[in-house]
């Protein structure tokens, strides 16, 4: 199954910009809530890589939990529904690890319907 999933995937290397940065200072922002009324957003933006972890809201929080996203860690059931969640400029990373999760991946390569 895996095999043939990953003959469907084009050969994709990692984003130049994202090849050329130096993770001097990271930061996981995961998705509990813990920065809810912080107002760190604006430290956390400061980071030369973000990572954020499964759905973790950014539109509507930018105060708390900043703005910036270098690296969206999830997996398929814990993706954010919101497109605005996934900034052009950001490497989405899909984490499979069961059968479901595969083919969820062969769905959205596909366009199909799950």
């Amino acid at each position: 199954k895996l095999k043939n999933l990953l003959e469907l995937l084009p050969e994709h290397d990692l984003p130049e910009d994202l090849k050329s940065k130096h993770c001097k200072r990271c930061v996981v922002v995961g998705s509990g809530g813990i920065l809810h009324g912080s107002e760190l957003g604006h430290l956390l933006n400061q980071f030369d890589i973000v990572i954020r972890l499964n759905d973790a809201p950014v539109q509507g929080y930018t105060d708390h939990v900043g703005n910036k996203t270098t690296i969206r860690m999830t997996y398929p059931e814990g993706a954010p529904l919101s497109e605005h969640e996934y900034p052009p400029a950001s490497l989405f990373v899909a984490v499979l690890f069961k059968s479901v999760d595969f083919n969820w991946l062969q769905a959205m390569v596909k366009n199909e319907t799950l």
